[in-house]
């Protein structure tokens, strides 16, 4: 996990809770834990380079050297061939709120932990 706080939209913040209230419980136990320890922001407040809902994210996976551009999106609009990760899936959890500068130690499904680092945030 990652000890820094986390942005969220207040809009992002309910549409998210919404959609993992339609979820079995434990599922989403990472994604659930990064939004409740969120601070929620108004429109207003928004940074420039926070990682949003429909935002275009360049991030860089520190133990593999790997740059990756994905579009973090709802589950009814993810397609992984096309750079769409949904918020349910663990690279969109581990995503979500942060900034550029920004790194999370991530723990993924088959038990790695990978440093996630965002390099760039664009806007949809």
């Amino acid at each position: 996990m990652y000890d820094d706080v986390i942005l969220l939209t207040e809009r992002d913040y309910l549409r998210i809770r919404h959609l993992l209230s339609f979820k079995s419980s434990g599922d989403y136990e990472n994604l659930e834990i990064e939004i409740e320890r969120a601070k929620i922001i108004g429109e207003h407040e928004i940074p420039t380079d926070l990682v949003m809902m429909n935002s275009k994210v360049t991030f860089l996976t520190v133990q593999e050297d790997k740059t990756m551009t994905i579009t973090l999106t709802y589950p009814s609009e993810a397609n992984f061939e096309e750079g769409r990760i949904s918020i349910l899936a663990p690279l969109g959890s581990a995503l979500i709120g942060l900034r550029v500068g920004q790194e999370i130690n991530w723990m993924f499904p088959d038990g790695k932990t990978k440093t996630l680092r965002i390099l760039e945030v664009a806007k949809p």
